[in-house]
């Protein structure tokens, strides 16, 4: 089940798992989106036909493309012509505001951005028609109506020419992914060819995922989860994908039943949901066999009813980091439930931990402490940004993941404690740096400081403390609404609460701690 022995040799890059995929699984159901069922052979058609349109577009090995979208087959062949066509793929969050998606644009000097003008009503592309984006020459809409002064789907692939595609090395850059920092402003973390069909190799064999899975994405594929451990290791494993937009638990169950799904990764809300469904008994979710979650700490119980309640067999936990491509550690699929339920496994081959205290210094066997990575999964760095990369990764390649941690006296990482600052919204990291320094643009606000509250549906949500600027008289759902308009929905601080000051050390930092014993 799920073992590497019974499939080809493990390709070296993405583009050469595509091709691998398309010889060994050639007429297997590749992609299932609406009406679009693609075979293997035919994703690599698809893919190919986009990639000819980027060279043809003038996209040149080592040149950023854009990707702003929702799940879809089209986001899977472009994101695959990307790479087929020497292209370095940069993912846009499809909550991200214009501003959000216009500072990804212009630090990752994307020339080319393929985007939707219809996200859930919504047109992306519109968004940024107030910024300033210099090294952006062409928005191609992937659906939705065409935009003044963008090119269309049709026209776009219309450029499809016989051109020599180039030759992709494992070296070489795939993605640009961006991660809020505590630091502030998203930062791009580069990953390689190499390193990320490692990954998924490594990952595919410790889920057990197969041949002829029906893997239903709901996580975004802007996010490594989507990216890597649902497309790349779906093309890697010859299962099907079957992307989703948008999750809604009775959406999701009645796709179960018709699409005859084997595997259902996502955060715990997204089978919190499920759970709680009031129709959920009049679904058969038999077909369901795998499940992987993760992106937070997985309560035991509800790992106890995906397998009794929801009746899947297989239920795996794991960590990882953008960062770290997406995984440090996995359990494995034939792992004890108590070892499922309260550990993410043990790391990947050829990952290194090291758990250390404030100094630095390496802690005692079980000892809980700040979790170190250091491994071939390991970020190139921050693209251009070298000051960032120095802060995260030490001269001997550990990179500080800011998580506390033990590890037990099977070798198995426990994760007792989330960075300081940040919080998860709904499977989302939400960073409170991130989200004050949007805030700051507000004229009405002097100091802020943003913490995470507990919320029944969600986990965790944002809760902003405001000092206002003198004479300033806004009221808390004006400020929300701002929020809104500002800023992606998971970010939104659910609560404005105004106060004369904020609680600062003596060097001036704020005293998040203080704020959130007066959580309300």
């Amino acid at each position: 089940m799920g073992g590497s022995a019974s499939y080809p040799a493990p390709p070296s890059t993405i583009t050469a798992a595509l091709e691998r995929a398309a010889a060994a699984f050639e007429h297997d159901e590749a992609v299932v989106d609406g009406s679009t069922r693609w075979t293997f052979a035919q994703l690599l058609a698809e893919s190919t036909r986009i990639a000819r349109a980027l060279v043809a577009s003038d996209v040149t090995p080592g040149d950023r493309v854009a990707l702003w979208a929702p799940n879809s087959a089209r986001w899977i062949a472009a994101s695959f012509g990307v790479y087929l066509a020497g292209g370095v793929l940069v993912p846009i969050n499809t909550r991200f505001k214009g501003a959000e998606a216009a500072h990804v644009l212009r630090r990752s000097g994307a020339g080319l951005l393929l985007a939707s003008t219809d996200t859930l009503g919504t047109d992306l592309v519109g968004l940024l028609q107030d910024e300033e984006l210099p090294t952006l020459r062409e928005t191609v809409v992937t659906d939705g109506p065409a935009r003044p002064g963008t090119t269309t789907w049709e026209s776009f692939v219309g450029r499809d020419e016989e051109h020599a595609l180039p030759l992709v090395d494992a070296a070489d850059l795939a993605d640009i992914v961006f991660t809020s920092g505590t630091t502030g402003a998203p930062k791009g973390a580069m990953l390689a060819h190499g390193p990320s069909v490692r990954t998924y190799e490594a990952w595919s064999d410790a889920v057990g995922l197969r041949r002829g899975d029906r893997y239903l994405c709901v996580y975004p594929f802007f996010h490594t989860a989507g990216l890597k451990s649902a497309v790349l290791a779906c093309v890697l494993r010859g299962a099907t994908i079957l992307p989703h937009a948008v999750f809604e638990a009775g959406a999701v169950m009645r796709r179960v039943v018709d699409e005859q799904i084997s595997v259902l990764p996502g955060p715990p809300t997204v089978f919190q949901s499920i759970l709680e469904h009031p129709d959920r008994p009049t679904f058969d979710l038999s077909t369901l066999r795998l499940s992987v979650t993760g992106a937070a700490s997985v309560p035991v119980e509800v790992v106890r009813r995906m397998r009794d309640d929801l009746g899947i067999a297989t239920v795996v936990t794991g960590y990882g980091l953008t960062e770290t491509t997406g995984t440090v550690s996995m359990c494995r699929y034939d792992d004890p439930p108590e070892v499922v339920a309260r550990t993410v496994g043990k790391p990947l081959a050829g990952v290194s931990l090291r758990v250390v205290d404030d100094e630095g210094a390496a802690v005692g066997a079980g000892e809980p402490g700040e979790i170190l990575v250091k491994g071939f999964n390991v970020t190139l760095g921050y693209f251009d940004d070298p000051e960032a990369t120095g802060e995260a990764i030490d001269s001997e390649g550990w990179l500080r993941t800011g998580d506390i941690g033990l590890i037990d006296d099977n070798g198995n990482l426990r994760i007792t404690d989330r960075k300081k600052d940040m919080f998860i919204v709904g499977g989302f990291n939400a960073y409170p740096a991130e989200i004050e320094g949007l805030m700051l643009t507000h004229p009405d606000v002097a100091q802020v400081a943003v913490v995470g509250v507990p919320d029944e549906r969600l986990g965790e949500v944002a809760q902003a403390y405001v000092v206002r600027r003198a004479g300033a008289a806004g009221d808390e759902d004006a400020f929300v609404d701002w929020c809104r308009a500002h800023m992606a929905n998971y970010k939104v601080p659910r609560r404005v609460l105004f106060v004369d000051e904020l609680p600062l050390t003596a060097s001036g930092k704020v005293q998040r701690f203080r704020l959130r014993a007066e959580q309300v």
